[in-house]
């Protein structure tokens, strides 16, 4: 009995080790065969790094090759804005939402060149905000946004908060005829508050001497 499951043991080892044999050929000589097995051994690879490595650390490896701009401090009509699309040699975005413009460069993977969101580079952006639009706002003069509902001006408003938030602002978008801010005289502490946030915290400085 003993010596009949040594033969039948033996067997099957031998039936596995012919399988692997031949599956070792049908691999290994044949091009084809070859072939598939490397693109598969790269795409394996491909999936491992991604996932150790992550979107972020691409990102941030983007974001330390970029060199840091110096801050900008000025208001702008929409024509001055316009060539502040990330395509000029700086690389510089910016982008305006209700009434204010802010630099969204650290967010260039998003509104620079060939971002989702390009098309609000170097643009006054509310009224796409608003409207949940993409198409690019190609209006020369200054957006009033008189015809917007109520829910769609508290949407601009939002976004607006979001942006003051994330993003450096850097001045006013000016009006038809309105003369642009004097921004050398002002505090540093005003330096990222809009001209609003900033006439408010100067009237509590006032209140508080006073």
């Amino acid at each position: 009995m003993d010596t009949q499951n040594t033969i039948e043991t033996d067997a099957t080892v031998e039936e596995s080790s012919s399988f692997l044999a031949a599956a070792f050929r049908e691999i290994f000589y044949s091009p084809m065969n070859l072939a598939l097995l490397s693109i598969i051994v790269f795409l394996v690879y491909k999936i491992v790094r991604d996932r150790t490595e992550g979107p972020g650390a691409r990102d941030l490896s983007q974001q330390q090759a970029e060199p840091e701009l110096p801050k900008l401090r000025r208001d702008f009509t929409i024509k001055e804005l316009r060539p502040y699309d990330g395509n000029q040699p700086d690389g510089r975005v910016l982008v305006a939402v209700n009434g204010n413009v802010y630099d969204v460069t650290k967010g260039k993977r998003f509104y620079g060149p060939g971002g989702p969101y390009a098309t609000f580079a170097g643009r006054d952006a509310s009224r796409n905000l608003a409207t949940f639009s993409v198409v690019a706002n190609e209006k020369d003069e200054y957006d009033d946004l008189s015809d917007l509902g109520a829910m769609e001006m508290d949407s601009v408003r939002d976004w607006d908060m979001q942006f003051k938030e994330k993003y450096d602002y850097v001045g006013k978008l000016l009006r038809n005829g309105e003369q642009p801010t004097d921004y050398d005289n002002e505090n540093d502490d005003d330096d990222d508050v809009p001209p609003v946030a900033a006439d408010d915290k100067k009237k509590r400085l006032e209140w508080w001497k006073a």
